[in-house]
């Protein structure tokens, strides 16, 4: 057999055995996400039946902060212990985050805190693929490039949109070097992860748009475009300064770092009870009980279906929750930020509400998260 031959048939042996190895993560992960969003959806419709769930918040608070501090470790990183095993691999990402970061979600939604899906769902991938590179014995270049694909795969479940879960994934990292190569076997993971959610059953919100091509020569709308990513520009900035400084304050003040969500649980309930609903309260896609007044990122898509300072009390209530240390995500609450900023501004200027709503989905995505690629595929897949 000649080298030619011999480098042919290795490279084939390669390419079978991640094309199996990415298939294995997707599956496997689609099927936590899978898991995690029909209890999530469950513990979301038990909070929307019994509200007095609310008051026990900072109860779930104390138990989710000394669940970690009893069993986290170097769990409580999330997502930036990811990052960091991805851009300098050691010692991967321990197999019991994926358990712990489900059930501090589901503690967050039961009571009533306002935080997101995605971050779990990434965790929980993240967590799953370094377990399947332990057990499969691969190098620590591998683990890196596995690591990327659960990201990919937990992203691309979550929402339904697996070519923005492997952008996501490739794009955070912005390492050259693994970039390129990297996509293709990100974008296998996410596409076998979102379709065994589709096959489980899963079904995720859609977000109709009517556009009139007509607008894309409008260059009155186009302005009022830019001034609308001006406002989205700062909500997103807001929202990131603050999350900082509230991490800060409750870091410096809280001397038992594992009691934080119990205070953070403590002003939460203030808050919502100065404002007198609970629309913010929760993840806030939908009403689980399908109450046509409350505010969410589905209504936000209506005319007359946010009001002007919706935007802000999420932004608040989720710095709060997630700050304080409560388990979650982050993402689709800057949707719902997003979507209402973004659905207001279009009905203030006399345009289509649900295309603004839309832009504003994306765009305070793009401007909290820097993923500007991510957030464009999401779009077209989203809409």
């Amino acid at each position: 057999m000649d080298k030619d031959t011999e480098y042919a048939r290795l490279t084939m042996q390669s390419l079978m055995k991640w094309f199996a190895i990415c298939v294995l993560v997707g599956i496997l992960v689609g099927l936590s996400v899978a898991l995690f969003l029909w209890l999530l959806d469950t513990v979301s419709n038990v909070h929307s039946q019994n509200s007095w769930l609310l008051f026990l918040l900072p109860v779930g608070g104390l138990a989710s902060g000394w669940m970690y501090h009893r069993w986290g470790k170097n769990c409580e990183a999330g997502n930036v212990l990811i990052l960091e095993q991805i851009q300098a691999p050691s010692r991967g990402v321990p197999g019991r985050l994926a358990p712990l970061v489900l059930l501090g979600t589901l503690i967050t939604h039961l009571f009533g805190g306002s935080a997101g899906r995605e971050g779990t769902a990434v965790q929980m991938g993240g967590s799953i693929a370094s377990t399947l590179a332990r057990l499969l014995g691969l190098t620590l270049e591998d683990n890196r490039l596995l690591l990327m694909c659960g990201m990919a795969a937990g992203f691309g479940a979550v929402f339904g949109t697996p070519l923005a879960g492997a952008v996501f994934a490739v794009e955070v990292i912005a390492l050259k070097r693994i970039g390129v190569r990297a996509f293709l076997p990100c974008f296998l993971s996410a596409s076998v992860g979102h379709w065994t959610n589709i096959l489980l059953g899963v079904r995720h919100a859609s977000y109709a748009i009517e556009m009139d091509n007509s607008l894309l020569w409008d260059w009155g709308i186009l302005i009022k475009i830019l001034a609308a990513s001006v406002c989205f520009a700062f909500a997103s900035g807001l929202f990131v300064v603050l999350m900082e400084k509230t991490r800060d304050i409750f870091k410096r003040t809280v001397s038992i770092d594992w009691i934080g969500p119990m205070v953070g649980a403590c002003v939460f309930i203030l808050l919502v009870l100065l404002l007198g609903e609970r629309d913010y309260c929760g993840l806030g896609v939908g009403s689980p009980d399908k109450t046509p007044d409350e505010v969410t990122i589905e209504s936000s898509f209506v005319q007359g279906g946010t009001e002007p300072w919706s935007w802000f009390w999420k932004l608040l209530l989720t710095v709060i929750t997630v700050g304080s240390g409560f388990k979650g995500g982050e993402v689709t609450p800057l949707f719902f930020i997003g979507s209402t900023l973004g659905g207001f501004l279009g009905w203030f200027m006399g345009e289509p509400v649900d295309l603004f709503a839309g832009l504003g989905m994306v765009g305070v995505f793009a401007g909290a998260t820097k993923a500007r690629w991510s957030s464009t595929f999401l779009a077209i897949e989203l809409f």
